[in-house]
């Protein structure tokens, strides 16, 4: 499998959903916890079409709420791996909010997660390569790696910061 190669578009993930009062915190627009959850699956859904395994996310990169995404809106998630290594996936995710009464239509956010394919024994996987074929998806891929030491950066100092602050509970002193 690892000199299998896949296009980007193999692993393409459309979801959409309607924004109904439950999702929608007191403003009336979609809590952004709900949102980061459906960002979370759609790639889960991309990482393991491209893979065909079972996936686990390893990071996702900052969320940055574009536009709000109000109740009766529809929420539409589009996903594909845009970079892969030897076990682990980037996938790009867009969002887009639609009132259905309008037609308008927003980018709502944007985001990249790592996803690491899982063998039988919860082990990270080898996985396909990916290639570009579209101007949008060889610019993606063309500044993969750079993502990827920024988050391998940002990993160590999350690890150093749980380091510091450690398990105990509370962890600010009086």
């Amino acid at each position: 499998m690892e000199n299998e190669k896949k296009p980007c578009k193999h692993s393409l993930t459309v979801k959409t959903s309607h924004v109904l009062p439950p999702d929608t915190n007191a403003h009336g627009t979609l809590f952004g916890g709900k949102l980061m959850a459906y960002i979370d699956d759609v790639s889960a859904i991309a990482a393991s079409r491209h893979a065909r395994k079972t996936v686990v996310t390893a990071s996702t990169d900052s969320v940055d709420f574009l536009t709000p995404v109000h109740e009766g809106d529809t929420i539409c998630l589009e996903a594909f791996v845009t970079y892969t290594h030897k076990t682990s996936m980037e996938v790009f995710v867009k969002a887009v909010t639609e009132n259905l009464l309008t037609g308008e239509r927003n980018i709502c956010a944007t985001a990249f997660l790592t996803m690491v394919a899982i063998d039988e024994n919860s082990k990270p996987a080898p996985v396909p390569q990916v290639y570009p074929e579209t101007e949008e998806e060889q610019w993606l891929h063309q500044g993969a790696e750079k993502r990827a030491d920024y988050r391998k950066g940002r990993k160590k100092d999350s690890k150093d910061m749980a380091e510091k602050f450690g398990t105990d509970l509370p962890w600010f002193r009086a």
